[in-house]
């Protein structure tokens, strides 16, 4: 058989061969967390937190209540004077701040206004417990990808209920039509050594508030 024969006929068997039978789907990776890795709710945040500071992003717990206490915080911390947030952020979030120059992205800020910033604050769509991931889809209080791909900072605030055990959980709850992003601590990569350095895309710095209603 020629190579030009044996690509058709996998094309055809992925195709569902003659007959235009779907092959069937593996469905093992579709699982939830095992017991060994989270029995309750609460072994699910912690699997998230350890997950995230694995992945060398800060992450706090938070009640609900202190959520702009928490943010201005943040902010104080990194000495920021400057943020850039979605229109839509709740402002009780801001709320707290003093000293610190929010800036709305409505209209849309030119890439020198948000590369100028000292960071972005949003929220997210979704977050996974076993990867540490956050998932934005540009939907409320996360605003358009440049937001936080371009500030060097980017403080995320993700509700305990927003936290998915695994991956497929996650994209259960999304929709697969909006732009997703996900991250899963900040801009990283490795020279060829493997050893592990700041990316040259996106925010190099990444804090999570986790929100415990």
């Amino acid at each position: 058989m020629s190579s030009r024969d044996e690509i058709l006929r996998r094309v055809r068997d992925a195709l569902g061969g003659e007959r235009g039978t779907a092959p069937p789907v593996p469905r093992g990776y579709a699982r939830r967390l095992t017991a060994e890795e989270a029995a309750t709710r609460a072994d699910v945040l912690a699997l998230f937190t350890e997950r995230v500071a694995e992945n060398r992003a800060a992450v706090r717990h938070v009640a609900a209540d202190d959520v702009g206490t928490a943010v201005a915080a943040a902010l104080w911390g990194r000495e920021a004077k400057q943020i850039v947030v979605p229109a839509d952020l709740p402002f009780g979030w801001l709320a707290e701040l003093e000293g610190v120059r929010a800036l709305a992205d409505a209209p849309a800020l030119d890439a020198e206004t948000l590369a100028a910033s000292d960071g972005a604050v949003t929220g997210c769509a979704a977050a996974v417990a076993r990867t540490g991931t956050v998932v934005l889809d540009g939907g409320r209080a996360q605003g358009r990808r440049a937001l936080t791909l371009v500030p060097d900072y980017h403080l995320c605030v993700v509700h305990a209920d927003q936290i998915a055990g695994t991956v497929p959980e996650a994209v259960a709850r999304l929709d697969p039509a909006r732009p997703l992003t996900w991250i899963s601590g900040p801009s990283a990569t490795r020279d060829v050594e493997g050893v592990r350095a700041p990316g040259p895309h996106g925010p190099r710095h990444l804090e999570i508030l986790v929100v415990e209603d």
